[in-house]
């Protein structure tokens, strides 16, 4: 069911633990767009921490919520052991945040938004100290790699959380994957087109939910400027989300911001991939933001996922 939250509703109904949706109006208006503004790239630190470090022994049982003890390890490699490739030893790595002392925790893979040529990985506030863990991703970028490199490496990072997460305590069964702006498009992908995590064993109905927040579901407009196209024309092929809507899958929460804040038709574009899925019969929702754009949506957002992940079973 499509739900229009109000931006001041929102923050009062989380605070409350609880959210009340109202039907988003058809007819949507196409505002004006925000621009990206992608975040800086930050280098990957030295040092990273050990390989698949391995937490020491979880306590039985999920103590009360809140006063877990939790560990952060960065910077951990997700490509082989031997690989040779500077850029790809550089940006493929990811921190991994976990309560020690909670048994079979859910996981949350991340992936950060900055238009598939910036941003960097890094833990959310809104999703800590929450009884599950977060996996953030860095993945590499336009220019110094082509379509569909970063969408591989989305692709190695998630199978690398379903091969690893329970040497820390992790549950399998229990991964989540999300994202903003340019990593919503990357969860949308991973989600709806199963071919990139099989190409590393995983069969992509596994995720437990998707959270692609202001995510393209058309082909994304990097991926356009490469290939020389209007950016700001809709384009649809094998690179976009809708092309591969069908009727398994994970279910979607998809998360935008106010249609006339958020970047040109990102709204638009997300009640379209709902349509198609609702008529196919995947099971899918939509939230619109208002009051918020592109950028100033993540907050928002981080927390109707941090509450829907905390109530799943």
């Amino acid at each position: 069911m499509k739900r229009t939250v109000a931006a001041v509703v929102l923050y009062v109904a989380l605070a409350l633990n609880s959210l009340a949706g109202n039907p988003v109006i058809e007819d949507p208006v196409v505002g004006n767009p925000v621009a990206e503004n992608p975040v800086a790239e930050n280098p990957v630190a030295e040092n990273p921490v050990a390989e698949n470090p391995v937490a020491g022994n979880p306590v039985a049982g999920n103590p009360v919520a809140g006063k877990e003890h939790y560990r952060h390890l960065k910077d951990i490699s997700y490509t082989a052991v031997n690989e040779q490739d500077a850029y790809r030893k550089e940006r493929c790595r990811l921190d991994i945040y976990y309560p020690e002392d909670v048994k079979e925790f859910k996981t949350l893979v991340w992936f950060h938004g900055g238009g598939l040529e910036g941003g960097s990985k890094g833990l959310r506030e809104e999703f800590r100290n929450r009884g599950f863990a977060v996996v953030d991703v860095n993945y590499r970028l336009y220019p110094k790699v082509k379509c569909p490199g970063y969408l591989e490496d989305a692709a190695l990072a998630v199978s690398w959380v379903f091969n690893n997460i329970a040497q820390y305590g992790g549950s399998p069964s229990k991964i989540f994957i999300g994202g903003h702006s340019a990593g919503g498009w990357l969860t949308l992908m991973l989600t709806l087109d199963k071919r990139w995590l099989a190409e590393y064993g995983i069969d992509a109905d596994r995720i437990a939910k998707a959270y692609p927040v202001g995510g393209q579901t058309m082909t994304h407009f990097t991926i356009k400027k490469e290939r020389g196209l209007d950016v700001d024309l809709p384009f649809i092929d094998d690179m976009a989300p809708s092309f591969h809507v069908r009727k398994e899958g994970a279910p979607l929460m998809l998360i935008t911001g106010d249609r006339n804040l958020e970047m040109l038709a990102r709204y638009e574009e997300n009640a379209h991939l709902l349509a198609i899925l609702k008529h196919f019969g995947h099971e899918a929702s939509l939230f619109e933001l208002e009051g918020f754009d592109h950028v100033n949506v993540l907050s928002p957002a981080c927390l109707l996922i941090r509450k829907d992940i905390v109530k799943a079973e």
